[in-house]
C-alpha cells in the first residue's frame, strides 16, 4: 500500500474494504485471500457467439465483490495494486505458455469516468502490467477501443437484450489497428456477466483485423459456468 494511503487510514481510522474490519484499506486476511484464488475458465451460460475464451480470477462474491466496488465507486485507490496482481493471475492462465501480451481494457463512457473521478479498469490494468513484467512477461497496455455509441444501463437486462443494447457500441482506435495485427491481445474487464460487453469489444477489434486470443477478468458472476477447458 502506498505510504499516502496508509497515512490516511491511520489518520481517519480506516476500515478494510473487503471485510470492514477496523484498520487499513486491505487487511492481511483479505490480502491473503486474493493470493489464494484460483483462476478458471468462465463461459457464460448461454455462451455468446464470438466471445473469445474468458478467464476469471475468482467468482464475483463476498470480499472480492466488495473490493471491486470500493475501488470503482468509492475511489479506494490503494486497492488497484492488489486487484492488478489478481488480474495478472487471470492473464497468466489465459496466456498459457505465451510470454508476451497486449492488454486491451474495455473502455467506460467519458461521463462515467468524470463522475467517478478516475478510470478504475485503466488503473487496475496498469497495475496488472507492472505485476506481469516483474514476473518476466512482456506485457503492455493497449487502449485500442473507444465508445462510439453509449449503450443504455445494462442492469436488469437479459442476455439477449444486453447483446442488442451493446451492438455497435465500440470501435477500434485507428492508430492501434496496425500495431496489434498479429500480436497477442487479451481483452480485460473487471466483471463478466453475460459476456455481451466482451463479445462486442472483440468484434470491434476483429473488424479491423486484430485477433483477440481471449479475455481476462477479475471476477465472474453466478451466471457463469466454470470449466477447466
Amino acid at each position: 500500500m502506498p505510504v499516502r494511503d496508509a497515512f490516511v487510514d491511520l489518520l481517519l481510522g480506516g476500515r478494510c474494504a473487503g471485510c470492514d474490519r477496523p484498520g487499513v484499506t486491505l487487511c492481511g486476511g483479505c490480502r491473503r485471500l486474493l493470493t489464494e484464488m484460483t483462476p478458471f475458465r468462465a463461459w457464460p451460460d448461454p455462451r455468446p457467439a464470438g466471445l473469445p475464451p474468458p478467464t476469471a480470477a475468482a467468482p464475483y462474491a463476498d470480499q472480492l465483490r466488495r473490493l471491486i466496488l470500493a475501488h470503482k465507486e468509492h475511489a479506494r485507490y490503494a486497492l488497484a495494486r492488489p486487484l492488478g496482481r489478481l488480474l495478472a493471475d487471470a492473464v497468466r492462465v489465459a496466456l498459457r505458455d505465451r510470454t508476451a501480451v497486449w492488454l486491451c481494457p474495455v473502455p467506460s463512457p467519458r461521463a462515467t469516468v468524470r463522475q467517478r473521478g478516475h478510470d478504475p479498469l485503466g488503473r487496475i490494468t496498469k497495475a496488472a502490467v507492472r505485476s506481469l513484467c516483474r514476473q518476466g512477461i512482456d506485457a503492455r497496455t493497449a487502449p485500442a477501443l473507444r465508445i462510439v455509441r453509449r449503450p443504455d444501463d445494462q442492469a436488469g437486462l437479459s442476455a439477449e437484450r444486453r447483446t442488442a443494447n451493446l451492438h455497435g457500441a465500440f470501435a477500434a482506435r485507428s492508430p492501434w489497428a496496425e500495431t496489434l495485427i498479429d500480436q497477442p491481445v487479451l481483452l480485460v474487464d473487471d466483471v463478466i456477466t453475460t459476456g455481451s460487453t466482451l463479445t462486442e469489444a472483440s468484434r470491434a477489434l476483429e473488424t479491423v483485423g486484430v485477433r483477440v486470443l481471449g479475455c481476462a477478468v477479475l471476477a465472474a458472476t453466478a451466471r457463469q459456468r466454470a470449466s477447466g477447458s
